[in-house]
Order: structure tokens, then C-alpha cells, then sequence
């Protein structure tokens, strides 16, 4: 079997404008990224939980690899009974351009469902977004967020947490997934450039976590459920 690889090129100055000639996809960054140093995970067998923790006591293993689940530091959070799929339809049907924003800017997840933008999500049938008992077919998807309106709404809502280190860079993008169980995201390696923590906000949802290839045989795979108003890191 031969790796075929096709470059298309609209224009040379299109080339010249674009930072890569190769499109950066999970196989580039896969085949390229240094191998993972496995002490990260060598002793890692369960998440750290951590309830109403502090920033001075969080700061002991904010940079060592450790998963952690935090409780308690999302209570004051409106998010928690605003956020819902009846909000967020509303908020990018009513603010120009924040459909094309997430096309073109930002990323979209259609994850196992069929759909290809937001706007299809948010134009379901209203028995399919509730998951009525007789619809069969369940769906899960996720987007960033480019919109700088968007932004501002949601930031209203919610805050970053009080328990992370000073120093802990926070991207300005903000990441949003949701669905029901039965489907989800497959198994992938997320390429981060900063340290991330995920907020649930509603419902429950399972994280499996696995180690790169290059440390099976060190370390372990590891399992947690987050409920909502719990932090994992």
C-alpha cells in the first residue's frame, strides 16, 4: 500500500499566504510529536479528587501530570441553570455572523453524528433534541467559539476557576460539547498548547483516558465520571 499525499494549490499567492503547505491533521502531528518521557505517568493509577481545594493546595500537582477532579468550585456559577441547547440556539441565531465564525475561524465537531455545521444541529427537530422515547438515534457533538459577542455572553456565566495556579496561561476560545450517552468521541491524543481544564455543567459525562503508545507497558488506563459542577484537569 502506498501513502499517496496530494498538495491542491488555488494560487501561488494563496501559497504564500498560508503558514503551511501541508494541512497540520492528527497523522502530521501524530508522526511528528516527540516521544512522551512515560515517567509523567508511570505512577498515575486514578484521579486526584480535590474538594473545595485552594489555589496554594491545587499548585502541588498543577504541572505533574496528575488528572484531578475538583469539587465545590463551581457553585456560584449561573452557567449551571443557564446553559442548555435552548440557549445557545438562541444566542448564535441572534448574533451575526457567529455561525460563520465557527465555519471558518473556529472548528466543528460533528463527532459520530451527521451532522456538518452548528446551524444543522441547531435546526433538529425538537423531539430529536429532547431524545423523546421513541427517537433512536442519539447525537454528540462539540465547537470552539471565534466570537468575540459569544464570548462576551458566556463569560458572563461563568469564570475561570479560582483554584488555578497564576501563572496558568487561559486560551481565549471557548470549547462547548454536548449530547447524550450511547455516543461520544472516539478514542484521539488532544495536541494542547496550554493546560486545560472541562466543566460539566449538566448531566454526567465519562472520561477514559489511555496512555500514548510508547508508554502501555508503564503506565495505566484510567476511568472517571464527572457529574455536573465538577471540574476535571
Amino acid at each position: 500500500m502506498v501513502l499517496i499525499i496530494a498538495i491542491y494549490v488555488k494560487r501561488w499567492d494563496h501559497l504564500i499566504s498560508s503558514r503551511c503547505v501541508v494541512s497540520n491533521n492528527y497523522f502530521v502531528m501524530e508522526a511528528s510529536r516527540p516521544p512522551t518521557n512515560c515517567q509523567i505517568c508511570r505512577n498515575v493509577d486514578r484521579f486526584l479528587i480535590l474538594e473545595n481545594t485552594t489555589k496554594a493546595e491545587f499548585a502541588k500537582y498543577a504541572y505533574s501530570g496528575q488528572p484531578i477532579l475538583v469539587r465545590g468550585a463551581t457553585h456560584h456559577w449561573s452557567a449551571l441553570n443557564t446553559f442548555s441547547f435552548d440557549f445557545f440556539h438562541k444566542i448564535y441565531s441572534e448574533t451575526a455572523g457567529a455561525y460563520d465564525s465557527v465555519e471558518h475561524e473556529c472548528q466543528f465537531f460533528p463527532f459520530k453524528s451527521e451532522f456538518n455545521h452548528l446551524s444543522e444541529v441547531f435546526a433538529m427537530p425538537e423531539e430529536r433534541v429532547r431524545m423523546t422515547p421513541h427517537v433512536s438515534k442519539p447525537w454528540y457533538i462539540g465547537w470552539s467559539n471565534c466570537n468575540p459577542e459569544i464570548a462576551s455572553i458566556l463569560r458572563k456565566h461563568y469564570e475561570r476557576p479560582t483554584f488555578l495556579p497564576d501563572d496558568s496561561e487561559s486560551s481565549a476560545i471557548d470549547w462547548i460539547f454536548m449530547g447524550y450517552s450511547q455516543v461520544g468521541a472516539s478514542m484521539h491524543l488532544d495536541y494542547v498548547q496550554r493546560p486545560s481544564w472541562q466543566a460539566q455543567i449538566s448531566g454526567s459525562k465519562t472520561w477514559h483516558l489511555l496512555p500514548p503508545p510508547e508508554c502501555e507497558r508503564e503506565c495505566k488506563a484510567i476511568n472517571i465520571t464527572v457529574q455536573t459542577g465538577e471540574i476535571s484537569t
